[in-house]
């Protein structure tokens, strides 16, 4: 696996539709506060990643689940592929529903349809592995970044300073859910370890995988709350048509395919190889159980996708991204958990 695939994994799985809820949330605080929760979040989040790095090093690339199981004894294992299955499948559900709404826009079809055609593709590029989920991802996040900055580029010479400098910290908590809920890609991370064979260079991407996707995320929430401040809509991409027409309906759309997408890819990737290890089972059985799921149940009728989606990924992410390692962490250096020692990890 190349370097810039490996990083485009990273940031793929982060982007994907915590980006969209960014601006709505920051327009609650203000842009400040809404900056500098980010970038805690995020140094918070990168400490937490590099956790999961060494151990899973240590232990010959290790899934989460794996890990909490060997150093934490049977509770932790199942804690943590509880937390990593809920946050999936909240997130895969989400994903789903959301691209069968941004299909239905672009190409006018039904959301079913249009959910069940995107279904499609992106599990075979899950069911086909990690390679061809790099080349996949690489792609699209140079698509993703180009859409990000031409927002920029749209919105920046409309945007006034007074419409995002307030600062009101009586909501800080809307603004760390959806900073952690972007900034997630820990479960990924196994996989990419062993796709590089590499502790030092998974790394250093580690790094880049984080301070890239929270310099898009700032960019992205200063763009709307310096245009829209406290009228920051819940989707900030579907403002973009009401001030740029048909171009402003076809970037807001494309961001939102792009960046679920990605995040659909890896996420599910992550998942298909927590259900292989922890569970033991046959390729295409966790494959199944990974991706069919949510989709059943999207099918079914389920609609408040947001309220699963942030419950998914508040609970889910904060448990096996945040809490789980730093017990891992804890518990290491204190002496009361072992780590069988592989590897380049040091």
């Amino acid at each position: 696996m190349k370097r810039s695939e490996a990083l485009a994994v990273l940031i793929g799985t982060q982007i994907g539709a915590g980006v969209l809820g960014l601006p709505y949330a920051a327009k609650e605080v203000g842009l400040i506060p809404a900056v500098l929760v980010l970038v805690g979040v995020m140094l918070l989040m990168l400490f937490t990643a590099r956790i999961v790095l060494y151990f899973s090093a240590r232990m010959g690339g290790a899934q989460l689940s794996t890990m909490a199981r060997k150093m934490l004894g049977p509770g932790g294992g199942l804690i943590m592929f509880a937390s990593v299955t809920f946050m999936s499948f909240g997130a895969l559900l989400a994903y789903i529903a959301g691209m069968g709404d941004v299909f239905a826009a672009l190409f006018g079809v039904s959301p079913k349809v249009g959910a069940l055609i995107f279904w499609v593709l992106a599990s075979i590029v899950i069911y086909l592995g990690l390679e061809a989920s790099g080349k996949s991802e690489l792609a699209m996040s140079l698509v993703m970044l180009a859409l990000f900055l031409a927002v920029g580029v749209m919105l920046f010479p409309k945007g006034r300073l007074e419409n995002a400098l307030y600062s009101d910290t009586s909501t800080l908590w809307k603004i760390i859910g959806v900073s952690i809920f972007a900034l997630g890609c820990h479960s990924v991370i196994p996989d990419v370890y062993k796709g590089l064979g590499s502790y030092e260079e998974t790394k250093k991407l580690l790094t880049w995988a984080f301070v890239i996707p929270t310099a898009i995320y700032t960019l992205f929430m200063a763009s709307f709350l310096l245009v829209f401040g406290r009228d920051t809509p819940q989707i900030a991409t579907q403002a973009l048509e009401s001030l740029f027409g048909r171009t402003g309906f076809l970037v807001g759309n494309l961001i939102p395919l792009f960046a679920i997408t990605t995040s659909y890819i890896g996420i599910g990737l992550a998942q298909l190889s927590n259900m292989e290890e922890y569970l033991k089972l046959d390729r295409k059985l966790a494959w199944a159980i990974t991706v069919v799921p949510p989709l059943a149940v999207y099918l079914s009728g389920v609609g408040d996708f947001v309220s699963v989606l942030g419950l998914a990924g508040d609970t889910g992410d904060l448990m096996a991204f945040i809490v789980l390692p730093l017990v891992l962490y804890i518990t290491y250096k204190l002496g009361f958990a072992t780590v069988e020692g592989e590897a380049e990890a040091g």
